[in-house]
């Protein structure tokens, strides 16, 4: 009995293990955009706003694949769905290692965004096909934190391996891990209907999946603006060493893994798991005006921004997936989780040039961009607590 249940919890820790890789590579481009970024603007020789714009085209692309991802899974199957996401998460990388020229670096970003928008519906189908229901929490809490170990990898390992090496070389071993991860996803359970034609077919949201996707809309504009220029700020407005601003992302990251597997847990726990979005909200506009602190009383609060963010505006994401989980028929799991993919998706896309615009029209100062972060984070609450009501 206890060698049965030991095989069973090394089987639900590769299950999840897998997942959360899933979420770590469909993301990674973004945290190695906002890492890599002092390399990249000094190589390309581009202004700030274009880095703000890669961001921008690999969401815009993944917020317009969201609404159709979900039929898409729900037809070729949750693991066949998760195998192509690591392959296209490969290619990716992989063109984006070898980009000669800020164009075909665009092309690579373009190209992540078919990832992201399979990363949501994929896993979390799996977990309602595969989980029993009072483990679903924690198993999203550990998937979800698979996002900020993307920023972990990005602000420490890898930007480690760019300062030692060269950022190709970092950018390039992430996309032969993703390859690797692709293989190891034959270890989970077979889909269990036949492969069948890709239905591109928009879904039609329902009043709850739109409002999530509000509240995503703005919750992502904030948090990718902070993902893409903490580092650039940390480094050209604080004095960072480069190495250093890069660390942030990687604080980030860790605080969100933290956040994301904590709050998941205590909102599964809940009846009304979206009770906890407004006051996430809150407590992430107050981490922003931290950053606000930095630029004008010390650079010692940009770690307390950074961490409280993680804590925070990080952990929301999960917590709005944990609702989507746990409130969702397991048949419209899929595409709910698309909806609310789609409204984080076009956040990201939107946050990066509005806060790029901001700091080109400040002469390089970033306190306007987190200012409006903060406000998109309170602006974020007031629908969480609408919906709510």
């Amino acid at each position: 009995m206890a060698q049965a249940s030991t095989e069973t919890t090394r089987g639900t820790a590769g299950f999840t293990s897998l997942l959360t890789a899933a979420m770590t590579w469909s993301m990674l481009p973004l945290f190695l955009l906002g890492a890599l970024g002092p390399y990249l603007v000094a190589e390309f020789g581009i202004a700030t706003p274009l880095l703000g714009v890669l961001v921008s085209v690999g969401f815009a692309v993944a917020a317009l694949l969201s609404l159709t991802a979900g039929p898409v899974v729900a037809g070729v199957g949750a693991r066949r769905g998760l195998v192509g996401l690591f392959v296209l998460s490969a290619v990716a990388l992989a063109v984006f290692a070898a980009a000669p020229a800020y164009g075909v670096l665009v092309l690579a970003v373009a190209l992540s965004g078919v990832p992201q928008a399979l990363a949501n519906p994929a896993t979390n189908q799996l977990i309602a096909t595969h989980v029993p229901a009072e483990r679903r929490g924690g198993v999203t809490g550990w998937k979800q934190s698979g996002v900020q170990f993307g920023a972990f990898l990005a602000g420490l390992p890898l930007a480690a391996l760019a300062g030692a090496a060269n950022w190709r070389v970092a950018v390039g071993v992430a996309a032969g891990t993703a390859l690797v991860a692709g293989f190891l996803v034959l270890t989970l359970p077979a889909d269990a209907t036949p492969l069948s034609k890709p239905r591109w077919k928009a879904i039609r949201p329902t009043r709850d999946a739109v409002r999530l996707g509000g509240f995503s809309v703005l919750l992502g504009s904030g948090i990718s603006a902070v993902n893409t220029y903490v580092a650039l700020f940390g480094a050209r407005q604080l004095a960072l060493p480069a190495g250093v601003a890069s660390a942030l992302v990687a604080v980030l990251g860790v605080a969100g893994i933290g956040g994301r597997i904590g709050w998941s847990r205590v909102a599964a726990r809940s009846a009304a798991p979206g009770s906890l979005l407004p006051p996430l909200a809150v407590g992430a506009a107050v981490a922003a005006l931290a950053l606000v602190a930095a630029a004008g009383w010390g650079r010692g609060w940009v770690w307390v921004a950074v961490a409280a963010l993680g804590a925070f505006a990080v952990s929301a994401n999960a917590v709005s997936m944990v609702t989507v989980v746990s409130t969702s028929p397991k048949a419209s799991v899929p595409q709910d989780s698309a909806v609310v993919s789609a409204g984080f998706f076009a956040g990201f896309a939107l946050g990066p040039p509005l806060a790029g615009a901001l700091v080109d029209a400040a002469g390089g100062r970033y306190q306007y961009a987190w200012t409006v972060v903060a406000v998109e984070f309170l602006a974020a609450a007031v629908i969480a607590w609408w919906w709510r009501r």
